[in-house]
């Protein structure tokens, strides 16, 4: 199955790029690859690729400016692979609309990881029965997004109507990290104050009423500084 997914690396470190490219051909994926933002925007549009891995620091143009040009027109998954490291540079390429960011070094394992999930996703909502109508499951944790039902090993567990909401945000986009003010706009509206406060206490009603140790949780996982990012569906 793999064979048939294309995946667009945009890296100008020859290096890096040779270590992803045989990596990635060695799990059967086809890979184009580009030193530039020019050829890898025209690459996108002339072979549409089902992946992209940008790396943000390019030599013609930011990484950035990529993600906002193809977010115009296209929800192609894109996956940040960069050494900027400060929060507000990931928060930014998130907001914008990239589906996942690594920061280097990073190990190939975690890396595979990211791309099955964007193509699990990607193909999920391309599907005639997106995910959020089919039920999010995993480690004993049912979401049934049309029953407004959460249950934990068949067990009903009692959520708030803006609990249910954050949780099934978070499991339609299972795998990817969501941000802060992407959660809060979504649930909260676009003009409410941009206080992680009012998220932050729902985050530990929902911890403390779903994990078996809300201190070391299993199913919503903290990006410090970023967001939110609950564990892989398990679904077929």
């Amino acid at each position: 199955m793999n064979s048939k997914i294309t995946i667009l690396l945009i890296e100008d470190e020859s290096s890096i790029s040779k270590l992803i490219t045989k990596l990635l051909t060695s799990q059967n994926y086809k890979v184009l690859s580009t030193s530039t933002a020019k050829d890898g925007l025209s690459i996108i549009t002339s072979h549409c690729p089902d992946v992209v891995l940008l790396d943000l620091g390019l030599p013609d143009m930011d990484g950035l400016d990529i993600i906002r040009q193809v977010r115009s027109w296209s929800s192609l998954p894109i996956i940040v692979i960069s050494a900027r490291t400060q929060e507000k540079e990931k928060v930014l390429a998130l907001d914008l609309g990239a589906d996942d960011y690594i920061s280097k070094p990073f190990g190939n394992a975690e890396l595979l990881a990211r791309v099955r999930t964007v193509i699990r996703h990607s193909n999920k909502l391309n599907t005639n029965t997106p995910l959020y109508k089919r039920p999010y499951y995993a480690k004993g944790l049912k979401i049934d997004f049309e029953k407004h039902l959460l249950t934990i090993n068949g067990e009903p567990i009692h959520l708030t109507q803006i609990e249910f909401k954050i949780i099934s945000l978070l499991a339609q986009n299972s795998g990817s990290v969501i941000t802060y003010s992407t959660i809060i706009s979504n649930i909260w509206g676009p003009y409410v104050d941009d206080n992680n406060r009012i998220l932050r206490v729902n985050m530990a009603n929902i911890r403390r009423k779903i994990e078996a140790n809300p201190a070391e949780p299993q199913y919503i996982l903290t990006e410090v500084g970023i967001g939110y990012r609950m564990i892989e569906d398990e679904a077929e």
